[in-house]
């Protein structure tokens, strides 16, 4: 099965490995992040992937970005709606109210319109519906020590993957949730640094799973999936 996936957050970490997935399995595969010139150099002019530069806050340039897309391909099947930040490490009382405004818009409000753009493209293509991934996070249930911008917003990412799920029924558009626990990515650099020996995986499984939940037929749907390092501490007593 191949199609159409629009990925954001897609120049590096999570985003980038899935991009490469689907670009190997035949899909047609939108770039979307803010950076044009990491998008250019990580195609290298694959003929299958569309750049779209694009901050996913600015919701003029998300919807540009999404229609564009959409223009090239005849329809969106799939958005991993993957960009994101983790934000100060820190107390609450520590972080700047700018601080927590920037994660806040980035995780919650970037996925709000990404999620929009693509709910209204997939309501409207013929035939209709579609599949929305949010990448949420273990955060979304056992939040580390001084997490609360990140931890506070995948959480509401967790309610927003279940209102899409209800209101996308009547426009066949399925939506599911993916929460990661220790991928090696430039979000974990700082954990590892200070514990070496943090159990991690490789972000390419990562990769699979979400293939995974994009491949399934209309009638059938991932609602939550948990994919993790075998052997952090997410399970289990302190």
């Amino acid at each position: 099965m191949s199609g159409a996936i629009l990925i954001t957050g897609a120049s590096a970490g999570i985003g980038a490995a899935c991009a490469r997935v689907f670009l190997d399995k035949g899909w047609q595969v939108g770039f979307l992040a803010r950076r044009a010139d990491a998008l250019n150099a990580l195609v290298d002019g694959h003929p299958n992937a569309h750049v779209l530069p694009a901050d996913v806050t600015d919701a003029g340039a998300v919807e540009t970005a999404f229609a564009r897309f959409t223009a090239a391909t005849g329809r969106l099947d799939v958005l991993f709606n993957n960009a994101g930040l983790f934000g100060p490490a820190a107390p609450i009382d520590e972080i700047a109210v700018e601080d927590w405004l920037s994660v806040v818009n980035v995780n919650l409000t970037g996925m709000f319109l990404c999620a929009r753009a693509a709910f209204a493209a997939m309501r409207a293509q013929s035939p209709q519906g579609g599949r929305i991934i949010n990448n949420g996070s273990i955060s979304a249930h056992a939040p580390r020590p001084g997490s609360v911008c990140y931890t506070s917003t995948k959480h509401a990412i967790t309610g927003l993957t279940k209102t899409l799920s209800l209101d996308g029924r009547p426009y066949d558009i399925a939506c599911g949730q993916i929460d990661i626990g220790n991928a090696r990515t430039e979000l974990l650099e700082g954990v590892i640094a200070q514990a070496p020996d943090v159990p991690t995986m490789d972000m390419a499984d990562v990769a699979r799973s979400v293939l995974h939940m994009a491949t399934l037929p209309p009638e059938a749907n991932v609602q939550f999936m948990t994919v993790m390092a075998t052997k952090m501490p997410y399970i289990g007593r302190g």
